[in-house]
């Protein structure tokens, strides 16, 4: 190797290696550390103080990090980190990590979709186990008033919409599903109160579901977020305290959605 191809080797590897180590020093900040010494950079990063120094001083300049001398923390340029992320990214792809740590905290499957006419499409799903005869993936369509995610996405349409969707009532898919146009109705209107929708073996025995709405920035919804469960011999008996053990999480996760939305926009 020429003596010009070994150091423009050596540079790349040294200028990934100090974006790593940059990064790293941002990251060793967190609510518990808002502040910290040199020192204490330096030991929750595992650099030495004077590499630490180095790369703490050189966020100050860029603007990233602000000290007195003693005290480093970090400013809110560092914002602009993240925002350039959620400027690009498309919704699947801000929910989709937000899925799989919601599924990871209960336990069941999570989705999210939009709606389609008088559908619900699957726009991200984290799958923990097979639960259904039939398969979803990204792109599988429902009626949407037989799903949670879409009596959630339907409580939240114009009155018009609704209207249209009720006039094509959908077929029984199992001996609990709705099919009467006025009971439907009056559940979309539970659904608008309570503010999350509950749906038990209504599209496939076995399978429960709670949703609820992703609304933007503007108030309007733009998505359903749901957690599936199985009907077992150890399920509770009733759907109600089925959807208060995962209700909480699911919230909280639609918020972060709605969160990162709007630093988005």
């Amino acid at each position: 190797m020429s003596s010009e191809n070994s150091e423009n080797s050596t540079s790349a590897k040294t200028s990934v290696q100090s974006l790593a180590r940059g990064l790293q020093v941002i990251r060793s900040f967190d609510a518990e550390h808002t502040s910290m010494t040199l020192s204490e950079v330096a030991a929750r990063t595992g650099l030495s103080r004077a590499t630490a120094r180095r790369f703490l001083h050189t966020l100050a300049e860029l603007g990233y990090v602000r000290t007195d001398g003693k005290q480093f923390a970090l400013t809110a340029l560092v914002l602009q980190l993240g925002y350039a992320y959620l400027s690009s990214a498309t919704l699947p792809q801000l929910i989709e990590p937000v899925l799989e740590e919601l599924s990871a905290s209960v336990g069941e499957s999570a989705s999210a979709s939009v709606l389609q006419g008088s559908e619900i499409m699957y726009i991200a799903r984290v799958h923990t186990r097979s639960i259904m005869q039939v398969g979803i993936s990204v792109g599988t369509r429902f009626p949407a008033l037989s799903t949670s995610m879409g009596r959630v996405l339907l409580a939240h349409q114009p009155a018009q919409t609704v209207q249209q969707v009720l006039q094509d009532t959908p077929a029984a898919l199992t001996p609990r599903t709705i099919t009467d146009a006025k009971a439907l109705e009056a559940e979309l209107e539970k659904v608008r109160e309570r503010g999350y929708a509950l749906v038990d073996q209504e599209l496939s025995v076995g399978l429960r579901s709670v949703a609820v709405p992703v609304f933007s920035k503007d108030g309007s919804i733009v998505a359903a977020m749901n957690v599936s469960m199985s009907v077992g011999p150890d399920s509770p008996a009733d759907a109600q305290e089925a959807a208060q053990r995962v209700l909480p999480q699911l919230l909280r996760a639609a918020g972060q959605v709605e969160e990162a939305l709007a630093a988005r926009r």
